[in-house]
Protein backbone atom coordinates (compact mmCIF):
# COMPACT_ATOMS: atom_id res chain seq x y z
CA UNK A 1 0.00 0.00 0.00
CA UNK A 2 2.78 2.40 0.98
CA UNK A 3 4.77 1.50 -2.13
CA UNK A 4 1.81 2.31 -4.36
CA UNK A 5 1.41 5.75 -2.74
CA UNK A 6 5.15 6.42 -3.11
CA UNK A 7 4.95 5.55 -6.81
CA UNK A 8 1.97 7.90 -7.23
CA UNK A 9 3.84 10.68 -5.44
CA UNK A 10 6.85 10.06 -7.68
CA UNK A 11 4.70 10.34 -10.79
CA UNK A 12 3.13 13.57 -9.53
CA UNK A 13 6.56 15.06 -8.84
CA UNK A 14 7.71 14.01 -12.34
CA UNK A 15 4.70 15.73 -13.90
CA UNK A 16 5.31 18.87 -11.87
CA UNK A 17 8.99 19.02 -12.85
CA UNK A 18 8.04 18.50 -16.54
CA UNK A 19 5.54 21.35 -16.32
CA UNK A 20 8.18 23.61 -14.78
CA UNK A 21 10.68 22.76 -17.53
CA UNK A 22 8.14 23.53 -20.31
CA UNK A 23 7.31 27.03 -19.06
CA UNK A 24 9.58 29.72 -20.49
CA UNK A 25 11.91 31.56 -18.15
CA UNK A 26 10.47 34.82 -16.89
CA UNK A 27 12.33 37.91 -15.74
CA UNK A 28 10.90 39.82 -12.80
CA UNK A 29 11.30 43.36 -11.58
CA UNK A 30 10.52 44.59 -8.07
CA UNK A 31 8.71 47.91 -8.53
CA UNK A 32 7.80 48.89 -4.98
CA UNK A 33 8.15 47.58 -1.45
CA UNK A 34 6.11 49.12 1.31
CA UNK A 35 6.13 48.59 5.07
CA UNK A 36 2.59 48.14 6.34
CA UNK A 37 1.32 47.82 9.89
CA UNK A 38 -1.67 46.32 11.60
CA UNK A 39 -2.71 47.63 14.99
CA UNK A 40 -3.61 44.85 17.42
CA UNK A 41 -4.32 44.70 21.13
CA UNK A 42 -0.63 44.47 22.10
CA UNK A 43 0.63 47.17 19.72
CA UNK A 44 1.51 47.12 16.04
CA UNK A 45 2.40 44.22 13.82
CA UNK A 46 4.60 45.14 10.88
CA UNK A 47 4.67 43.45 7.51
CA UNK A 48 5.74 44.18 3.96
CA UNK A 49 3.83 44.63 0.71
CA UNK A 50 5.65 44.03 -2.59
CA UNK A 51 4.69 44.98 -6.15
CA UNK A 52 6.36 42.89 -8.87
CA UNK A 53 6.20 42.92 -12.68
CA UNK A 54 7.02 39.68 -14.54
CA UNK A 55 7.56 39.14 -18.25
CA UNK A 56 9.31 36.99 -20.83
CA UNK A 57 10.58 40.06 -22.76
CA UNK A 58 8.92 38.70 -25.90
CA UNK A 59 5.41 40.12 -25.52
CA UNK A 60 4.06 38.61 -22.29
CA UNK A 61 3.73 40.57 -19.06
CA UNK A 62 1.88 40.42 -15.75
CA UNK A 63 1.97 42.09 -12.36
CA UNK A 64 1.26 40.92 -8.85
CA UNK A 65 1.29 42.09 -5.29
CA UNK A 66 2.01 40.15 -2.14
CA UNK A 67 2.03 40.81 1.59
CA UNK A 68 3.94 38.94 4.27
CA UNK A 69 5.86 39.41 7.51
CA UNK A 70 9.20 39.15 5.69
CA UNK A 71 10.33 40.85 2.46
CA UNK A 72 11.46 37.71 0.54
CA UNK A 73 8.15 35.97 1.22
CA UNK A 74 6.18 39.04 0.04
CA UNK A 75 8.25 39.16 -3.17
CA UNK A 76 7.72 35.42 -3.76
CA UNK A 77 3.94 35.77 -3.35
CA UNK A 78 3.84 38.78 -5.68
CA UNK A 79 5.90 36.94 -8.31
CA UNK A 80 3.59 33.92 -8.23
CA UNK A 81 0.52 36.13 -8.61
CA UNK A 82 2.18 37.99 -11.51
CA UNK A 83 2.90 34.73 -13.35
CA UNK A 84 -0.77 33.78 -13.04
CA UNK A 85 -1.97 37.09 -14.53
CA UNK A 86 0.10 37.20 -17.73
CA UNK A 87 -1.26 38.93 -20.83
CA UNK A 88 0.08 38.84 -24.39
CA UNK A 89 0.96 42.11 -26.12
CA UNK A 90 1.51 42.17 -29.91
CA UNK A 91 4.72 44.08 -30.74
CA UNK A 92 5.71 45.79 -33.99
CA UNK A 93 9.09 44.51 -35.22
CA UNK A 94 9.57 43.02 -31.71
CA UNK A 95 10.57 46.45 -30.41
CA UNK A 96 7.67 48.94 -30.21
CA UNK A 97 3.88 49.37 -30.16
CA UNK A 98 1.69 49.18 -33.27
CA UNK A 99 -0.26 52.34 -32.43
CA UNK A 100 -0.69 55.08 -29.82
CA UNK A 101 -3.03 54.41 -26.93
CA UNK A 102 -4.20 55.53 -23.50
CA UNK A 103 -4.73 53.46 -20.39
CA UNK A 104 -6.72 54.26 -17.27
CA UNK A 105 -7.16 52.87 -13.81
CA UNK A 106 -8.70 54.89 -11.03
CA UNK A 107 -7.09 58.34 -11.05
CA UNK A 108 -4.09 57.02 -13.01
CA UNK A 109 -3.94 57.79 -16.72
CA UNK A 110 -1.06 56.94 -19.05
CA UNK A 111 -0.40 57.86 -22.68
CA UNK A 112 1.80 55.54 -24.76
CA UNK A 113 3.16 56.24 -28.24
CA UNK A 114 5.11 54.08 -30.65
CA UNK A 115 8.58 55.36 -31.49
CA UNK A 116 11.22 54.99 -34.19
CA UNK A 117 14.18 52.65 -33.69
CA UNK A 118 16.83 54.05 -31.35
CA UNK A 119 14.46 56.13 -29.23
CA UNK A 120 14.68 53.88 -26.19
CA UNK A 121 12.19 53.69 -23.33
CA UNK A 122 11.12 57.18 -22.36
CA UNK A 123 8.86 56.48 -19.39
CA UNK A 124 8.75 56.91 -15.64
CA UNK A 125 9.56 54.31 -12.96
CA UNK A 126 6.74 51.74 -12.81
CA UNK A 127 5.85 52.15 -16.50
CA UNK A 128 9.50 51.58 -17.47
CA UNK A 129 9.49 48.27 -15.56
CA UNK A 130 6.41 47.08 -17.47
CA UNK A 131 7.89 48.04 -20.86
CA UNK A 132 11.20 46.32 -20.08
CA UNK A 133 9.43 43.11 -19.03
CA UNK A 134 7.25 43.12 -22.17
CA UNK A 135 10.34 43.53 -24.34
CA UNK A 136 9.51 46.96 -25.79
CA UNK A 137 12.70 48.82 -26.72
CA UNK A 138 11.32 52.05 -28.23
CA UNK A 139 8.37 53.86 -26.69
CA UNK A 140 7.42 57.33 -25.49
CA UNK A 141 5.08 57.32 -22.51
CA UNK A 142 3.67 59.87 -20.09
CA UNK A 143 1.89 59.37 -16.81
CA UNK A 144 -0.92 61.80 -16.04
CA UNK A 145 -2.83 61.91 -12.76
CA UNK A 146 -1.99 59.43 -10.03
CA UNK A 147 1.66 58.75 -9.23
CA UNK A 148 0.76 55.69 -7.15
CA UNK A 149 2.82 52.79 -8.61
CA UNK A 150 -0.10 50.34 -8.28
CA UNK A 151 -2.41 52.58 -10.33
CA UNK A 152 0.30 53.42 -12.86
CA UNK A 153 1.03 49.75 -13.53
CA UNK A 154 -2.67 48.88 -13.79
CA UNK A 155 -3.23 51.79 -16.21
CA UNK A 156 -0.24 50.69 -18.31
CA UNK A 157 -1.50 47.09 -18.46
CA UNK A 158 -4.98 48.41 -19.36
CA UNK A 159 -3.47 50.35 -22.27
CA UNK A 160 -1.41 47.36 -23.43
CA UNK A 161 -4.56 45.19 -23.45
CA UNK A 162 -6.00 47.57 -26.06
CA UNK A 163 -3.01 47.02 -28.36
CA UNK A 164 -3.98 45.21 -31.55
CA UNK A 165 -1.83 44.12 -34.46
CA UNK A 166 -2.80 44.72 -38.11
CA UNK A 167 -3.09 40.93 -38.49
CA UNK A 168 -5.74 40.67 -35.72
CA UNK A 169 -7.66 43.69 -37.08
CA UNK A 170 -7.64 42.20 -40.61
CA UNK A 171 -8.82 38.85 -39.29
CA UNK A 172 -11.63 40.49 -37.29
CA UNK A 173 -12.80 42.51 -40.33
CA UNK A 174 -12.40 39.64 -42.80
CA UNK A 175 -9.86 41.53 -44.92
CA UNK A 176 -6.21 41.17 -45.86
CA UNK A 177 -3.40 42.85 -43.93
CA UNK A 178 -2.44 44.89 -47.03
CA UNK A 179 -5.96 46.39 -47.16
CA UNK A 180 -5.72 47.42 -43.50
CA UNK A 181 -2.28 49.00 -43.91
CA UNK A 182 -3.21 50.89 -47.10
CA UNK A 183 -2.42 54.61 -46.77
CA UNK A 184 -5.37 57.09 -46.77
CA UNK A 185 -3.62 59.26 -49.46
CA UNK A 186 -3.61 56.29 -51.85
CA UNK A 187 -7.37 55.83 -51.39
CA UNK A 188 -7.99 59.53 -52.20
CA UNK A 189 -5.98 59.24 -55.45
CA UNK A 190 -7.93 56.12 -56.50
CA UNK A 191 -11.33 57.80 -55.97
Amino acid sequence: MAERENRREGRREDRRSDAREETPEFADRLVAINRVSKTVKGGKRFGFAALVVVGDQRGRVGFGKGKAKEVPEAIRKATEQAKRSLIRVPLKDSRTLHHDMEGRHGAGKVVMRSAVAGTGIIAGGPMRAVFEMVGIQDVVAKSLGSQNPYNMIRATIDGLKQESSPRSVAQRRGKKVAEILKKPEAEAVEA
